[in-house]
């Protein structure tokens, strides 16, 4: 059986296209308290959260945090604390080690303690994954409960590139221990705004 003919039996064969469910998103709603709730899901999945009171106490405490931090992606106006500059020029490689990427999320996630990133605010895809600490910077005010409110947020913009991030990056497949750190970075702390 040559290619046309499996590709013609598939298409005869197609199953009847069945339309999305519709989801009662109301259903979902409920009254708690976004911060408490949004910080208590960020350290259940592992990440660290800190709330300051001004922006102009950040690179203090990104200090204190991580004091060995040296080669260090700052892509935020808010933090000078950057000793690599990046473009989207640069070659990903260079990045291999970075201690320390610095960037802004759009929005969190109530629901699940994430938070999404965009390539709006940081020009290497590669950077939230290679660096070996992450730190996300988030407003206070963008905060989401759930997931059904974050897609309905992403699909209104225009992107090439985002992702949720939740915690640290993890995974308990190997031998059925947790390894931190397996495929991005060990830690992850959120600075509350």
């Amino acid at each position: 059986m040559g290619r046309a003919s499996i590709l013609k039996s598939i298409k005869e064969n197609k199953p009847a296209f069945i339309s999305i469910p519709e989801i009662d998103i109301d259903f979902f709603k409920e009254e708690i308290d976004f911060l408490e709730t949004f910080k208590n899901n960020v350290e259940l999945v592992g990440g660290n959260i800190t709330e300051l009171s001004e922006l102009k106490h950040l690179n203090t405490e990104i200090k204190n945090k991580y004091p060995k931090a040296k080669r260090i992606v700052s892509d935020i106006s808010a933090s000078n604390l950057g000793t690599i500059s990046i473009t989207k020029e640069t070659d990903p490689h260079t990045l291999e080690n970075v201690d320390l990427a610095i960037i802004k999320a759009e929005f969190g996630i109530v629901e699940n303690g994430s938070v999404w990133i965009s390539e709006d605010y940081f020009p290497i895809r590669i950077l939230p994954f290679i660096t070996n600490d992450l730190v996300i910077i988030l407003s206070k005010k963008e905060l989401c409960l759930h997931m059904h409110d974050a897609y309905k947020i992403i699909s209104d913009r225009e992107r090439t590139f985002g992702l949720f991030i939740s915690g640290p990056s993890k995974t308990a497949d190997i031998e059925q221990c947790l390894v931190i750190g397996a495929q991005g970075a060990m830690s992850l702390t959120i600075f509350l705004v």
